[in-house]
């Protein structure tokens, strides 16, 4: 049981197995947090302190007690209107056009197993593996009522929040703010880490202390964006990689967010997650409802790896689905760096059998196959093959790639148009734009309005004809621009729109599962633009970044790994000099970046030479024996690359009966000192043989003592250890 409810106290303790999360609601209703963090028993309501506070308001309840205030007390879901001027997880605008809403405790249940969100990517569980609480919160003057969600997932110390809420009043109220959850800290210097980015160089892990006044990251791009990821971390001052306390806060949600972490004016922390303020307000009729999208809460005591991993197994396991979730992925080469819009049938079948003779399972026809299409600025929306330009049908083409034992991949782009285009041209009232202003452009393409079933079901019928006219088993599914003039001419209310089409791409992703449930789908947004757990509800990888090249990926992928585990990172070999950066890089070197995610090419396999087509057929070999172990092991950083002379991570068993490390070097200079890295994960008692080598060592030796990189001249030198365990 992870659920306990002490009634006398009205007090919620919710145990996973390393941590305690427990709140109350006291005896005015409102709703106090007490402590999250490494487990503890017990009830923790003495940590509550009450003083007069010099301007910070009393409730009405209180009388004259001076000591009890909503701007210092510790609150569940704080709300603005009670008196607390910090940042709230509740703004809610009246019929009177006042900012008000009181919520007081009404009640609870527990049951078993987790909660789903209509509609909303969320975690799932078996029953036997998870428990949800829900909390009970009414405001009596506005009728608002809020369900304040909790799922608990012991094994994994995951606890997932969200909120629903109802108006159950007589006047329609208007949703101004809204998060999913809040943490409170009574005390404690923290470190806020975030990651920030932009197109091509995504997700780079900032660690600040949190400071007097609101720290915020945020995006108002219509999907999550390169800029900024929609997670957080909140870590102690002294909290490194295998040591100390941190929290994590993950927002599953593909569309504008914020999150905010304030330090107030008594010292205390709080930290708030959730929908995006800007360019949102929903309003609600009575007997109407509002979910919010759903925030993983996790926490280590054990430092950022172990928070790390408590990540990776609950998006693995309890947030991908579908046919490929467990499965090794297919080795692939994507015929973008290949050929980019200058291909035809014989183009892509020679890439084929380029592909065959190397051991890769499947090609992927990217852009250009469709409309008139032959360069970025025309065709997006006509969702029919060019015939004339591929040379066949398409079916024909996957028939043929299938013949030479292969998959057929194929790229799409749903959410967006060209100007210059057939369905543009017949429904420009499709597009997202400001009626009387002309809109603004990105990659020379307009936004389709999503939030508009009749838009969605019309592209879902084009893309649909292509699909069951040709075997295709993948389809990376792109977005490449961000959203402007936001305007629907079909919503209530366009505060609504941008939360209304992420609604409706969830919806077309989900029909495009059910329909072929057989399909990988990888996500995609100009690379990494739309990297978050939402999406990962619907596309079990998404391509990490349109930067490929292998030195740039190290620092992509390190700060990917805080939070999303490598089954879900699209990582492939390009060619040199890379195409983003013109760095040349060893083809070693990029197969070992490649190969800690899904792995893949993204070059003309015609370039390479006899040496190197040797070294693909020795990489995918590898990439075969190591890929259960990458997909599924405990994932381990064991270095910084943002300031180490080296990049190293490994791959740990379950078990702990095999590991796979990965070092690249990233410093070169004259009479080079030797690099050591120490290993983490091991049986300290057993002994460990390298494969290669055949060398034995302990893991206590490997673990404190660590290993010596060899001296080689070179840039960007990088090594692969297999490790087994021989001797217990």
């Amino acid at each position: 049981m992870a659920i306990y409810f002490n009634s006398e106290k009205k007090m919620f303790t919710l145990q996973t197995k390393n941590t305690t999360y427990q709140f109350q609601a006291d005896a005015y209703g409102f709703l106090l947090h007490l402590y999250y963090g490494p487990k503890v028993e017990g009830e923790l309501d003495y940590l509550l302190t009450f003083a007069d506070r010099g301007f910070s308001g009393n409730p009405n309840d209180v009388g004259a007690d001076r000591t009890y205030s909503m701007d210092a007390l510790p609150q569940e879901f704080p709300c603005m209107g009670t008196g607390d001027y910090r940042s709230s997880a509740l703004a809610v605008r009246d019929a009177n056009g006042a900012y008000s809403c009181d919520l007081r405790y009404e009640g609870y249940r527990i049951l078993d197993g987790k909660y789903s969100l209509e509609g909303l990517p969320a975690v799932y569980a078996n029953p036997e593996e998870a428990q949800t609480l829900e909390i009970y919160l009414k405001d009596p003057v506005t009728g608002v009522r809020a369900v304040l969600l909790y799922g608990i997932l012991p094994e994994l110390d995951i606890i997932t929040r969200s909120v629903r809420i109802q108006n159950e009043g007589e006047e329609e109220i208007c949703i101004e703010k809204i998060a999913s959850a809040a943490l409170d800290f009574l005390y404690g210097d923290l470190d806020l880490i975030t990651f920030y980015g932009r197109h091509a160089m995504e997700r780079n892990m900032q660690r600040m202390p949190v400071s007097h006044g609101v720290q915020m990251i945020q995006s108002r791009r219509g999907a999550s964006s390169h800029q900024y990821n929609p997670s957080m971390i909140l870590a102690e001052r002294d909290a490194a990689e295998d040591t100390g306390v941190c929290w994590g806060m993950v927002f599953v949600y593909s569309g504008n967010f914020r999150g905010e972490v304030e330090k107030d004016q008594f010292n205390q922390t709080r930290a708030v997650l959730g929908m995006s303020r800007e360019m949102f307000h929903y309003p609600l009729l009575p007997g109407e409802e509002f979910t919010a999208p759903e925030v993983i809460l996790s926490c280590s005591g054990q430092g950022l790896n172990r928070l790390s991993q408590n990540y990776h197994a609950c998006i693995r396991s309890h947030l991908c689905r579908g046919k490929y979730r467990d499965q090794v992925r297919p080795v692939l080469v994507n015929s973008w760096e290949a050929a980019y819009f200058n291909f035809n049938c014989d183009t892509i079948l020679e890439l084929a059998d380029a592909a065959a003779d190397l051991g890769i399972e499947m090609v992927v026809l990217d852009d250009g196959w469709f409309g008139q299409r032959d360069d970025d600025n025309s065709g997006l929306g006509d969702w029919k093959v060019n015939e004339k330009k591929l040379g066949c049908s398409l079916g024909e083409l996957a028939a043929k790639i299938n013949e030479k034992g292969l998959k057929f991949g194929l790229w799409i782009e749903p959410e967006m148009v060209s100007e210059n285009s057939d369905l543009y041209r017949e429904h420009p009232d499709w597009v997202m734009s400001i009626p009387g202003r002309k809109p603004v452009r990105a990659r020379n393409q307009l936004v389709l309005d999503f939030s508009r079933k009749t838009v969605r079901d019309a592209v879902f019928k084009q893309i649909c004809e292509v699909l069951d006219h040709a075997h295709v088993e993948y389809i990376k599914w792109d977005m490449n621009r961000s959203l402007f003039d936001v305007y629907s001419p079909e919503a209530r209310d366009q505060g609504m729109v941008l939360h209304k089409y992420i609604l409706g791409v969830y919806d077309f992703l989900e029909k495009l599962l059910e329909r072929y449930p057989d399909i990988l789908l990888e996500g995609c947004c100009g690379g990494g633009g739309r990297f978050d757990a939402g999406m990962l509800y619907y596309a079990p990888q998404i391509w990490c970044s349109d930067n490929t090249d292998a030195v740039d990926r190290i620092a992509i992928q390190y700060g990917t790994s805080f939070i999303y585990p490598a089954s879900t990172v699209g990582a492939h070999v390009s060619a040199v000099p890379n195409h983003q950066t013109g760095r040349i890089t060893d083809l070693q070197t990029r197969g070992v970046v490649a190969m800690a995610g899904t792995f893949g090419y993204e070059l003309d396999l015609g370039t390479l030479s006899e040496k190197e087509r040797e070294i693909v057929r020795e990489q995918i070999r590898r990439y075969h024996r190591y890929a259960p172990l990458v997909q599924k092991g405990d994932y381990y950083r064991l270095t910084d690359p943002r300031r180490d002379e080296a990049a190293a991570w490994m791959f740990v068993a379950e078990d702990q009966k095999e590991a796979l490390l990965n070092v690249v070097r990233l410093q070169n200079h004259g009479n080079m000192t030797a690099v050591y890295v120490r290993l983490k994960g091991l049986r300290p008692e057993g002994i460990y043989e390298d494969l290669k080598s055949g060398r034995k060592c302990s893991g206590s030796a490997l673990m404190e003592a660590g290993i010596p990189l060899p001296l080689e001249e070179g840039d960007y030198r990088s090594y692969q250890i297999h490790l087994v365990l021989r001797e217990q």
